[in-house]
């Protein structure tokens, strides 16, 4: 019996996702941010899917701080279900600062405050309390996506396995090995840059699931049961930051499957997602134009990035 049929009451292409949310604080030159607005891998596939208008619940936790209030508004305000961003008094909402070179355009982060050095709040894991109010909705996704581990968050990807969602993982270290492995036994997608992961950290891998290995302007490959499929990077017309274009292919990626309504794994192609990918390259290079992670939606909006994403073609070779 297929994992579909075992979930009558799957909601088609619903994704659910945890990680990284946070308020990127973005400076240019300026000891003063120039703008804020939410970020984090997680926070930017998430909120750029709802602004597309896909169906979206974050499963987060957060503070009750003006921090945490901005970033579960900003969700809701975008269309996703915010009915699972949980705010607690003991926790402060992580804020990242991006740190942007004018001249060179080159980028680095902090998390403290340039002005006091004052340590801002980190990423804080759902626990059980957040996952046991979620576990129907999990049991129910088409998509769940993941960017951090913990135990509970393998709970939840195994919750959403166990009904037959499809598996996207994102890290981008390995903290604890058990944890890893026991995720990517799970994993039907697996994306990593080989900047921060080992190549042959894929092995680890079920036999039938997709790595997904970039390599920033070397592009991307693509590897599924022995196949190797190289996408070159799309050409970007202006550079003024790079920071987010990981999180916009993967974005591309995820619109793609829900696009060609692949509902279960097994009804996963190469052919959707390496469109899925191009797709998200595509948007990425014409996202490095635009200051921050999501500068392309915040200054032009979703239906350009819609448009980007529609009008891109494959560019893909196949290696033996």
């Amino acid at each position: 019996m297929s994992s579909y049929a075992r979930s009558p009451s799957r909601r088609h292409g619903h994704v659910v996702g945890t990680g990284l949310v946070a308020l990127d604080r973005i400076h240019v030159g300026s000891p003063q941010p120039l703008f804020e607005e939410l970020g984090g891998s997680c926070g930017n596939v998430l909120i750029s899917l709802a602004m597309l208008g896909r169906s979206v619940t974050p499963l987060l936790r957060l503070g009750t701080d003006p921090v945490g209030a901005r970033l579960e508004q900003d969700l809701r305000l975008a269309g996703a279900d915010t009915r699972l961003v949980w705010r607690r008094g003991e926790v402060r909402s992580p804020v990242i600062v991006e740190l942007l070179d004018p001249v060179s355009n080159e980028h680095s982060f902090s998390f403290t405050c340039p002005q006091s050095s004052e340590r801002f709040g980190t990423y804080q894991p759902i626990t059980r309390c957040e996952l046991e109010p979620a576990r129907t909705t999990l049991s129910a996704c088409t998509i769940f996506y993941a960017d951090r581990l913990s135990s509970t968050i393998c709970d939840a990807m195994e919750e959403a396995a166990d009904g037959g969602a499809i598996i996207h993982f994102e890290p981008s270290s390995i903290a604890d090995q058990m944890l890893f492995r026991r995720a990517l036994s799970v994993a039907h997608i697996f994306k990593y840059s080989v900047e921060r992961l080992p190549m042959d950290i894929a092995t680890w891998l079920r036999p039938e699931a997709f790595s997904i290995v970039t390599a920033g302007s070397l592009g991307l490959e693509v590897r599924h049961k022995g196949d190797v499929h190289h996408c070159k990077a799309w050409f970007a017309d202006q550079v003024r930051d790079t920071c987010g274009s990981g999180d916009m292919v993967t974005l591309g990626l995820l619109d793609a499957i829900i696009q060609s309504d692949a509902y279960a794994p097994e009804k996963l192609s190469v052919k959707t997602i390496l469109e899925g990918v191009s797709s998200g390259q595509r948007l990425a290079a014409a996202n490095c134009a635009y200051v921050g992670a999501r500068g392309l939606f915040r200054e032009r909006g979703a239906s350009y990035a819609r448009s980007i994403l529609t009008d891109a073609e494959p560019r893909v070779t196949l290696r033996a």
